[in-house]
């Protein structure tokens, strides 16, 4: 998580005794008098938080709360107040500061609401990178994630089938994400344009076929689970593929299809066809070192799916999580991470041990923060969301010690 914050006051001694204080809690204090000093640092990409008094002469705290709003509205801004200033910190609340704080504050009060500034912040500037990767850059360097060696070759092979333009089979165990490496092929290849339409192979028989490739035409056709298409339907997509014309067919399995094809349940015809340009994805026990980043990312699409700052993730939680064994793949880790940022029990097992009056507690404990998440932390509106009366609302609060003001924006 970013450490950096600008500390904006004209009173040397008082200045100079805040840095000290947050470089003593391992912040990274950057120091200016006025605002003059200051506005060279406010930009859209900077990778902290503003900590500024109201008082200032010149242009006071007012002047550079608009600045900041005006050069990046997400860009929190916490303002310090004396004690006869408190009208005028909430009169800055309502024109967009983050908090305001009373001189002198405790360090323990000021380290909290930096926290929350800076969790804030971390997420915003952690989706923007994720957009602009969508905008922008290949494919696979967005969508595929990963640090390891593995992780590399399985975005080069990625790019090479999908430049190869023939028909692609992508193997794997269940939930490495075989149809999303699918959608990764399709949107790198010259057919990207085109319609990406996934369909379950099991019960696609030849009419149902023909329908489908009718309507990927020009684009692209995944079959997820071959294996289980039925034999007219097997017949049906080896004619297809002879032809050579239409939409290009994608074939997924998790199962072995070696074994499917000794037991005559998958045309071998068929599996050699597909066998031309063939990719496997590795599983998680192969490549244990990309867990922390696979980790990450699904934790910063789940926070921002709720509306909700992602929590710190520690150095302990990551390695606590490289030690255990993932039999689901991505997809469990996504559940985990889903979990981690609701506020729910880690993992199966100890979700197991609770009661299942415990485990409902989990769930709606972990709804009442999406809401207020959603909701930018307004209590009354989160309540309308859940159609919860207000009271009844408050004290769920109360019950599981939710604050709405921790999920403000």
């Amino acid at each position: 998580m970013i450490r950096r914050v600008l500390v904006v006051d004209d009173d040397r001694p008082v200045r100079e005794a805040l840095a000290q204080t947050l470089d003593l809690a391992d912040y990274e204090p950057i120091v200016a008098g006025s605002f003059i000093e200051a506005k060279d640092h406010i930009a859209r990409e900077f990778r902290g938080v503003i900590l500024s008094d109201i008082r200032m002469p010149g242009r006071d705290g007012f002047h550079l709360l608009d600045h900041t709003r005006r050069t990046d509205p997400d860009l929190p801004v916490i303002l310090l107040t004396g004690e006869g200033d408190i009208p005028m910190a909430v009169r800055a609340m309502g024109e967009g500061a983050f908090d305001f704080l009373e001189k002198p504050c405790a360090p323990e009060t000021l380290t909290a609401v930096l926290e929350r500034a800076l969790r804030t912040r971390t997420l915003v500037l952690e989706n923007r990178a994720l957009k602009a990767e969508l905008e922008t850059g290949d494919a696979a360097a967005r969508m595929i994630f990963g640090v390891s060696a593995l992780a590399e070759e399985l975005r080069d092979r990625a790019r090479m089938a999908a430049r190869s333009g023939a028909a692609v089979l992508i193997t794997g165990a269940p939930g490495t994400g075989i149809p999303k490496v699918a959608e990764v092929i399709h949107l790198s290849s010259p057919q990207s344009k085109g319609a990406f339409l996934k369909r379950s192979a099991a019960g696609l028989d030849r009419a149902s076929l023909a329908e489908a490739l009718t309507e990927a035409a020009g684009g692209t056709l995944f079959l997820d689970e071959i294996a289980a298409m039925p034999g007219d339907g097997q017949l049906a997509l080896l004619d297809h593929l002879e032809g050579g014309r239409g939409a290009r067919i994608y074939a997924g399995s998790s199962v072995d299809l070696d074994a499917k094809v000794a037991e005559g349940s998958l045309q071998s015809d068929l599996y050699y066809r597909l066998q031309t340009v063939a990719l496997r994805i590795p599983s998680i026990a192969e490549r244990p070192e990309d867990i922390p980043a696979l980790f990450r990312q699904y934790a910063a699409q789940a926070a921002e799916q709720a509306g909700i700052p992602a929590p710190e993730i520690t150095h302990d939680h990551l390695a606590a999580l490289m030690a255990q064994d993932w039999p689901g793949n991505a997809r469990s880790i996504m559940s985990s991470a889903m979990r981690f940022v609701l506020g729910m029990p880690e993992g199966a097992s100890r979700s197991a041990e609770l009661g299942l009056a415990e485990q409902m507690a989990q769930v709606e404990r972990s709804l009442l923060i999406a809401a207020l998440g959603r909701q930018n932390g307004r209590a009354a509106a989160a309540a309308e969301a859940l159609k919860l009366p207000r009271k009844t609302f408050y004290d769920k609060l109360a019950r599981y010690g939710i604050r709405p003001e921790d999920y403000r924006r």
